[in-house]
């Protein structure tokens, strides 16, 4: 029996059908892996921009949280023991100039009464033996 160009037609209409309906099924695949990948990528690349800026940061805060704790446990009891001392030594100056005060002034009076004794006892000798 021959082929009528009819069927021929049919075939050939059925086979770029098939064909074109094949290539799109590829086309839709291909494109919705390379989707779902650079979906994947960019994801996974997201979580580790994340991951890393929550590392910087945790690793910054603790850094910061050490320094201000050696900050607080070695450089304010110096600063403390810099006043403290500053502030001791300040008063025993102003307790030794007191005292050199207080003394010097003693000593004065003492010599004064002294003098003044003296002299008086020197004058009441001088007026007994003259009289």
């Amino acid at each position: 029996m021959e082929t009528l160009p009819v069927e021929i037609a049919a075939r050939e209409a059925i086979v770029v059908v098939v064909v074109v309906v094949v290539v799109v099924v590829v086309v839709v695949v291909v494109v919705v892996v390379v989707v779902v990948v650079v979906e994947v990528v960019v994801v996974v690349v997201l979580v580790e921009v994340v991951v890393v800026v929550v590392v910087v940061v945790v690793v910054v805060v603790v850094v910061v949280v050490i320094v201000v704790v050696v900050v607080v446990i070695v450089v304010v009891p110096v600063v403390v023991m810099v006043v403290a001392v500053t502030i001791i030594v300040v008063v025993v100056i102003i307790i030794v100039v007191v005292v050199v005060v207080v003394v010097i002034v003693v000593v004065v009076i003492v010599v004064v009464v002294v003098v003044v004794v003296v002299v008086v006892v020197v004058v009441v000798v001088v007026v007994v033996v003259v009289l």
